[in-house]
């Protein structure tokens, strides 16, 4: 008894004729009674019956009938399903992720993602580190983590895809409000709001500082935080400065009691996906990685010609004036490099 065979079979009951059965698949009648006596043959009864006007199934055979129409439905949604997978349209995809992952990274290209791909499942499981997220794509309870690039982990690729520069979050009517920059030996003596203890953007700034000529810096602090928002808001009703990543979308007009001083002499820290092996994701995980690359790359462009436009019309005495686009330098926005 095979697949085919019992698609005959059903064909026929449907039909209530073998020779039309036969004229659908091209093939002989004599063909098609062939497949219903092997039938038979295994099921130990008859399954058909003569009629005037061609054939009806037996008692035996509606039987057969409605198991076999009910498991080659079920089986024909099974792998149509699979061909979605396939070809990235269907499926579910998971993504772990930080506390404000999706607000800051993710939000636009969830969007995108879901108008060209509305039936793919789009899960979202938060973690408080790293080291959390490493462990739940390592275990394959998530395809994608959102991390912050750290040292080589065992089993787990790293693709980074934005790198974001450092500023030190203040209140607008704050002293250090109106720099333009600001130098890392200069955040000796500051009111500091401290990031995650275990975090590996912590472990990154205080590498930074330690190494610099200067000697290691130890800003003193009263306040902690478990996430860079958090801290933010701190620095915004001024109980202390936050050095954090410049996070994409983050502007004056999101802010607007508060200001981002550059600290152009930190490397900028890069943000990405982990991934088990990039090559053995799901077309659909592949295409929502790809999308929120894309749109991070959109914002960085966006964001760097308002930028340029600021500066040109500032040079200007504020006149506005049709120029040339030019790109800003670095230690601007944020910067992306795809994975």
């Amino acid at each position: 008894m095979t697949l085919d065979d019992l698609r005959v079979f059903v064909a026929v009951c449907e039909a209530g004729s073998l020779s039309a059965v036969a004229r659908d698949l091209g093939c002989t009648q004599s063909a098609v009674s062939q497949r219903i006596k092997r039938l038979e043959r295994e099921a130990g009864s008859r399954l058909l019956e003569r009629r005037p006007r061609g054939v009806a199934p037996t008692q035996a055979g509606r039987i057969l009938h409605r198991a076999a129409a009910d498991g080659i439905g079920g089986l024909d949604l099974a792998l149509h399903r699979l061909a979605d997978l396939r070809a990235g349209d269907g499926g579910t995809v998971r993504v772990t992720t930080g506390a404000t992952t999706v607000r800051h990274f993710m939000s636009e290209a969830v969007v995108a993602f879901r108008a060209h791909r509305p039936h793919v499942n789009l899960e979202f499981r938060t973690e408080s580190s790293s080291r959390r997220c490493f462990e739940v794509v390592a275990d394959g309870s998530s395809e994608l983590a959102w991390i912050t690039i750290g040292p080589p982990v065992p089993g787990i690729e790293q693709h980074p895809v934005v790198r974001l520069p450092w500023v030190l979050a203040v209140r607008a009517d704050d002293p250090l409000a109106g720099r333009e920059r600001i130098e890392p030996e200069e955040l000796a003596g500051i009111r500091h709001i401290r990031l995650p203890e275990n975090s590996t953007s912590r472990m990154r700034l205080d590498d930074h500082l330690s190494h610099r000529e200067a000697g290691p810096v130890p800003p003193p602090s009263t306040t902690s935080v478990a996430d860079w928002d958090t801290a933010l808001l701190l620095a915004e009703l001024g109980v202390g400065h936050a050095v954090v990543p410049q996070l994409p979308g983050l502007h004056a007009s999101v802010h607007p009691a508060l200001r981002l001083v550059p600290i152009a002499a930190l490397p900028p820290l890069a943000t990405g996906w982990a991934v088990r092996q990039w090559e053995a994701l799901s077309p659909a995980a592949v295409a929502f990685a790809e999308t929120v690359t894309a749109c991070l790359d959109g914002e960085a462009e966006t964001a760097q010609t308002v930028q340029t436009a600021q500066t040109v019309t500032a040079c200007l005495g504020g006149e506005a004036e049709v120029v040339e686009t030019v790109t800003a330098c670095p230690g601007g926005e944020a910067e992306s490099v795809r994975p």
